[in-house]
């Protein structure tokens, strides 16, 4: 992991095209976000309601990559 990038915990709002989803992090803020390569190679399956760990790098506020999705 670079020293510009953050890790930050979020909820699933909605499913969108093309693995897109929007996220709602712990701190309010709602953002787009995709998945991270090998969880597109697993077929890992997110839904809405899925709390998940989100990379954003600090060049770009709007947008990050889900790296993790966490076992309910």
């Amino acid at each position: 992991m670079n020293k510009e990038e953050e890790k930050i915990d979020g909820t699933v709002l909605e499913a969108l095209p093309n693995t897109m989803f929007r996220v709602e992090l712990s701190d309010g803020r709602v953002i787009l976000t995709t998945l991270k390569g090998i969880l597109r190679r697993r077929y890992v399956r997110v839904f809405p309601g899925d709390k998940v760990c989100v990379e954003m790098t600090q060049y770009d506020t709007e947008r990050g990559r889900i790296v993790q999705k966490y076992r309910k």
